[in-house]
């Protein structure tokens, strides 16, 4: 049975916080004046998963070719996948791309500020609507992430899991008790900092905190042991025979499924399997494409690519066509090595453009 989560009263330490913001506070590029939520949307959508300093290029970058609503509305998805391509978990791109055109289409193109209406779009949840909502519309609105569990779990000597649904919603009941109504966006976004470059994970730089005479854990001298996180399941490895398939200066090429991990992404000819396994299954799947192919007997390279459920471990042979016609399939191709920045490209497989 999980054990009650113990309450410490570290008091209201908002402005001490606001007041470290001010002076510390890290220069972005989404942090323009005046807050555009279109713009703090699109950061927070990319930070997921990504450092703010692998975020700062590609931010940019998507700025230049959507600055707004309505040029992201119009794009088509392959642009879209095009230009978030790096920065992985690409059904977040897919995501942003129909909640802003729900956003363009119910909406008249203006963001919804309210709780309900962030809520109501594809791929947001309670953090980003309250990123949004403080930020953008100064709404008196908790954000709580990752960042935030942590910080609240020392100042407060959480020792319950950080990442169970008990947890999250006393933090956020606590934050909720914290949020200055006239400084509600950048008591969010300081918190976003002190997580970033203060209250880290293994080694907090309590020396710098702010917080550090109101914080539970430093008093108890816990700030190493807090938060407390479960060990994560064992993540499985399957091993992927990839074959490049060359014919002339073109490369045989298939685009995913619609539906499901790396949708609509094109990759080389690939199965799961290794060794001769893994040769057979790749040449029996051209085959079935009405052409013939001659394969390397030895790998050219190999990847390895985490996702959060799994690894993929892949071994890379390149392959000539001697024959045959390629059917007509809307999902297989040839494409021109002078093509290949034109596709979305299915993860590591944009890796392999380079080895080939």
């Amino acid at each position: 049975m999980t054990k009650e989560i113990k309450k410490i009263d570290p008091g209201q330490w908002a402005q001490l916080l606001l007041h470290w913001f001010y002076a510390n506070r890290r220069d972005l590029p989404w942090r323009t004046v005046p807050r555009d939520p279109y713009k703090v949307w699109v950061s927070e959508i990319m930070l997921q998963q990504t450092k703010v300093e692998a975020v700062r290029p590609y931010y940019e970058s998507w700025m230049d070719r959507f600055p707004t609503v309505q040029a992201l509305a119009a794009a088509s998805e392959d642009d879209v996948l095009r230009q978030w391509q790096g920065l992985g978990y690409y059904s977040r791109a897919r995501n942003l791309h129909d909640a802003v055109c729900e956003v363009q289409r119910e909406y008249g193109g203006k963001v919804p500020d309210t709780l309900a209406g962030m809520r109501s779009l594809k791929g947001v949840g309670d953090y980003t609507a309250g990123a949004v909502l403080s930020i953008a519309y100064k709404k008196p609105v908790p954000a709580v992430d990752g960042n935030v569990l942590r910080i609240f779990a020392r100042l407060y000597v959480i020792e319950d899991n950080i990442l169970s649904a008990k947890v999250k919603k006393s933090v956020t009941a606590l934050a909720a008790e914290q949020v200055p109504p006239d400084a509600p966006g950048d008591f969010n976004e300081a918190l976003m900092d002190l997580g970033a470059t203060v209250c880290i994970p293994k080694h907090p730089r309590c020396d710098a905190c702010p917080l550090q005479k109101r914080c539970g854990a430093r008093a108890l001298g816990k700030e190493t042991e807090l938060p407390v996180r479960l060990t994560r399941k064992h993540v499985p490895v399957e091993e992927i025979t990839v074959v490049a398939v060359a014919g002339g200066q073109r490369w045989l090429l298939h685009r995913r499924p619609s539906k499901g991990l790396l949708a609509s992404m094109w990759e080389f000819p690939n199965a799961v399997g290794a060794g001769e396994a893994g040769l057979e299954a790749v040449q029996r799947l051209v085959q079935d494409l009405g052409l013939s192919v001659a394969i390397d007997d030895q790998p050219i390279g190999t990847l390895r690519h985490v996702f959060s459920h799994k690894i993929w471990q892949m071994t890379i042979y390149t392959a000539e066509c001697t024959g045959g016609t390629l059917e007509t399939k809307e999902d297989w191709q040839w494409l021109d090595r002078s093509c290949y920045t034109d596709v979305p490209w299915a993860g590591p497989h944009g890796k392999i453009t380079a080895m080939v």
